[in-house]
């Protein structure tokens, strides 16, 4: 008898948001699901881990016919305590989202999502990060479904080499098409206003804009602005390897 595919199912949105509900209906038509997810939203932690205050999991019946714990700690939290805890075995594949919002090109760096994903890879498993350039709460997952479900099986199918892991953005609107990409050169530009609470204390509220410096017609961006899914290859080596020559010339071993 063979044995399904065990995978494990994390976001920063929260074990109850509409995202994580639809990728674990979603998994269930691919293997065996097991759901550890932050108990509240955890969005732009990071790599965030908990270390100052105890971390706690809670057996939940929120996903009918899928075994899931709800966890005060970060993404990064969830998927460390569902390894050393949870797992009988290690899964066949990671995926973390869907989340209510991009998470294309320097996005991945804030973002729980991707690294819920992140430290699945880390452990060796094959990790997808998943999200739909749509905040609202109530967004229609309905047409993205059948993508989501394609490119979790195809990468069950095919190997990814220690290290890599994929960071899928789904654009809102209509669907064209799949691209392979790479991550878009582009930032935030952050701006804090200065307010006043009702003591007269000051504090500050980040404001800002998206800059997109990057024209090109093979990244995450265009695809997405184009109704395009865009499927970027990212890893967590963050070595600019291309820098190591240069830099050894500058002397600094002298």
């Amino acid at each position: 008898m063979s044995v399904k595919p065990l995978i494990l199912v994390s976001n920063d949105d929260g074990i109850t948001s509409p995202g994580i509900s639809q990728l674990i209906e979603c998994m269930k038509e691919l293997g065996d699901v097991i759901v550890v997810a932050p108990d509240k939203p955890q969005s732009a932690m990071g790599h965030a881990i908990t270390i100052n205050e105890p971390i706690r999991i809670t057996k939940v019946d929120i996903h009918h016919g899928v075994q899931a714990w709800q966890c005060t700690g970060t993404p990064v939290d969830c998927v460390k305590l569902a390894i050393d805890r949870l797992l009988p075995r290690k899964p066949d594949l990671m995926v973390s989202g869907i989340n209510h919002g991009s998470n294309s090109s320097i996005n991945v760096i804030y973002s729980g999502t991707m690294s819920a994903a992140v430290e699945a890879a880390i452990d060796g498993m094959k990790a997808i990060g998943f999200s739909l350039g749509d905040f609202s709460w109530d967004a229609d997952f309905g047409p993205v479904m059948p993508y989501v479900k394609s490119i979790a099986e195809k990468t069950l199918r095919n190997e990814l080499p220690y290290g890599s892991l994929l960071n899928v953005n789904i654009p809102k609107g209509e669907i064209k098409g799949v691209k392979i990409c790479r991550q878009a050169v582009a930032r935030w530009k952050e701006e804090f206003e200065e307010r006043t609470d009702p003591f007269g204390r000051k504090y500050y509220w980040m404001t800002g804009k998206f800059v997109n410096m990057d024209h090109g017609d093979d990244t995450d961006e265009w695809a997405l602005a184009n109704g395009y899914i865009s499927v970027v290859p990212t890893m967590f080596d963050l070595t600019d390897h291309q820098r190591i020559g240069v830099i050894n010339n500058w002397g600094l071993h002298d």
